[in-house]
């Protein structure tokens, strides 16, 4: 092994590669990941030279990164189409618009500043799967490298070609009003220009490109970003906020009066529009998500079916695919709109689009329309503290614990779980519809926890209560990044 690599095996997660930069891996890793990746294209798409649009998100960082990832893909025979400062669903897009065999964005998405890593995949509308990541991890770590013989093109102008793609199929004839917040992140110089190209009137919030991220990360579900955003919607009589990402493969929404409104029910109002119109269609929700997708009555009445799956960006387009599902819908606020709408991927801005559709649609405010809703109280997404190397095992040995609480009708908050799912992590439920969620994080060292109760505030909390009691039982557990209290 050369004297200067650095690559740390845990970087290699899930769905998609994420490194503390410098810490965890150097440029010259970061080579090695384009030798890795570029090997596993040719491998499975059976091409000398197969094209790789590579892209990079706004970080100080991420374009001296990308020169070292393309020199890695380059050596391998790699055609490499480089398509400049893009956000993932534009790389994503332009595997389709220019007929591409694979992608690579180099993003951390909404990770802190100090973190890289890259998006990938091969066929088209996809990511990286498990599979896909331990396959690559496999080359990488072994070295087993094709040589080969790759060039390189770079294609201006595309962040244009986007855009107007997005614009020319989404006008709109209402009159919309919408904050759009982009955390300083590289969304501030797409989601504008779009949402003001299909007819809404535009208020910028933090929009301008900051890579140090001044005021708080591009993250949707950061409850930080979610208030500045309430506060500039009630501050200019808006109709809606829209907050986006670093990378812009994910939106959060505030309706009209300020209030938060989680994805998961953007989500469910978004399916409730479609099913009209798509009868017996299929949805795939991740096990994040509000237990309102089991007993809706619009949902019922169109014989659309949904169905939980595994939290990640790839499990859910993958299943979507999978299932020839209509669309897909995550808390974390990805969704995935398959044909006839979207080309399966996800891309935050063209779900602030299909809002825009809705409230054009129902004609009415979101207030009016969220109030249509069964009321719940949901929790934040919360993730405390927990070793990458631990995390799994954890959850392994919880998933046993809430069986035994299951099968001896052990009482949480005076209820007994009916039902368990442990498609990722575990989920657990009540008869009145109220749930917990612990599972580990794909991207990150920690594990993930959500509740959600229709009965009351202090049900969603007492449930989190003994979730959180059950974690520090473990000793394995540290700070929160969020915390709901009583």
């Amino acid at each position: 092994m050369s004297i200067n690599l650095k690559i740390d095996p845990f970087g290699f997660r899930e769905y998609d590669a994420r490194w503390l930069y410098g810490k965890d891996i150097n440029d010259e890793g970061i080579t090695n990941l384009g030798k890795g990746l570029g090997t596993q294209i040719i491998k499975h798409t059976k091409i000398q030279n197969p094209r790789v649009i590579v892209g990079h998100d706004y970080r100080s960082y991420s374009e001296k990164i990308k020169t070292s990832l393309k020199k890695g893909l380059i050596s391998t025979g790699c055609f490499v189409d480089d398509i400049g400062l893009s956000l993932s669903p534009m790389v994503y897009f332009a595997q389709f618009n220019l007929n591409a065999d694979a992608v690579a964005m180099v993003t951390a998405s909404h990770n802190e500043n100090g973190w890289t890593g890259v998006k990938m995949g091969i066929q088209k509308g996809l990511t990286h799967a498990p599979e896909e990541m331990k396959e690559l991890k496999e080359i990488t770590l072994n070295k087993k490298f094709i040589i080969g013989n790759g060039k390189e093109k770079k294609t201006e102008g595309f962040q244009e070609i986007y855009k107007n793609d997005l614009i020319n199929k989404n006008k709109i004839k209402k009159k919309i009003k919408a904050v759009v917040a982009c955390g300083n992140g590289t969304a501030g110089i797409f989601a504008p220009d779009i949402l003001r190209g299909i007819g809404c009137e535009v208020i910028e919030l933090d929009c301008d490109l900051d890579w140090s991220f001044p005021k708080y990360n591009p993250n949707p579900e950061d409850l930080e970003m979610l208030h500045e955003i309430s506060k500039s919607v009630k501050e200019n009589n808006a109709d809606i906020g829209f907050g986006f990402d670093g990378d812009g493969d994910r939106v959060g929404v505030i309706d009209n009066n300020g209030n938060e409104i989680f994805s998961d029910k953007i989500g469910l109002l978004i399916a409730r529009n479609l099913s009209n119109s798509y009868k017996n269609s299929k949805f795939i929700v991740d096990v994040k998500s509000t237990g309102l997708f089991l007993t809706d009555e619009t949902l019922e009445k169109n014989q659309c079916k949904t169905l939980y799956w595994k939290t990640g960006h790839s499990h859910i387009k993958r299943k979507v695919h999978a299932e020839k599902a209509l669309a897909g819908f995550e808390k974390s606020g990805h969704f995935f709109f398959n044909n006839p709408i979207g080309f399966g991927y996800d891309d935050g801005i063209n779900s602030a689009l299909q809002v825009c559709h809705l409230l054009e649609k129902q004609n009415k405010k979101m207030s009016e329309i969220i109030s249509q809703l069964p009321v719940t109280f949901q929790s934040p997404t919360m993730a405390p503290f927990c070793k990458d190397e631990e995390k799994y095992k954890v959850v392994e040995n919880l998933i046993e614990k809430f069986k035994e609480i299951k099968d001896q009708k052990i009482k949480i908050d005076n209820q007994v779980i009916n039902e368990i799912l442990t498609v990722n992590g575990i989920r657990f439920s009540f008869n009145d519809g109220s749930w917990g969620l612990i599972r580990a994080s794909s991207n990150k060292p920690s594990l993930v926890v959500v509740t959600e109760s229709p009965t009351s505030e202090q049900r969603k909390y007492n449930i989190f209560k003994f979730i959180d009691e059950m974690l520090q039982k473990t000793g394995k557990i540290g700070e929160y990044d969020q915390k709901i209290t009583s």
